[in-house]
């Protein structure tokens, strides 16, 4: 990817993500990233072309962040991992993460996809512990991680810190 095509995915990120997708035109992108209107549909063909890239992006990262997770064979350190993922993120990419909550809403895309082989992960781990319910168990830590990263976007992530000890001790790892 180009220079002037990351710099153009950066302001698009940025923008939707604080002003929201059906906002923000290419116009608007084009001024931010200091291109011409043009150079966004030559490479992103439209808004929705952008969109698409920034959501590739978003299936890479995840990828990307749960393979640790995914081949690990120790079930306490799946859920240790699992937990902690969110506390070591990179606070850089707050406009990255605030976004996918923002198209949760905006445009009702859920991002279940990203989440799954990690859900399955810990489905697996809970069963390895001899949990009654372990999907049912994955689902549940899902949702906290989740609400916990949302608030972590939010409030920034000493607001959230405090549930980091809560869940390692919950959980026995």
């Amino acid at each position: 990817m180009t220079e002037k095509q990351e710099k153009i995915l950066s302001s698009a990120l940025e923008l939707f993500a604080n002003e929201g997708y059906n906002v923000v035109s290419t116009s608007k992108i084009a001024k931010h990233a200091k291109v011409s209107e043009g150079l966004i549909f030559r490479h992103f063909k439209s808004k929705q072309g952008l969109l698409d890239a920034i959501m590739q992006q978003a299936f890479e990262r995840a990828a990307a962040l749960y393979a640790p997770i995914i081949i690990e064979q120790d079930p306490k350190k799946v859920l240790s991992l699992a937990i902690n993922l969110l506390f070591e993120g990179d606070v850089e990419k707050y406009h990255f993460w605030k976004l996918q909550f923002k198209l949760k809403w905006e445009l009702e895309i859920s991002g279940k996809e990203k989440t799954q082989p990690l859900t399955d992960k810990l489905a697996w781990a809970f069963k390895e512990l001899g949990y009654e319910d372990p999907k049912k168990e994955a689902d549940v830590l899902q949702h906290l991680l989740e609400s916990i990263l949302s608030g972590i976007v939010k409030d920034g992530i000493d607001t959230q810190k405090h549930l980091q000890t809560f869940l390692l001790d919950k959980y026995q790892v």
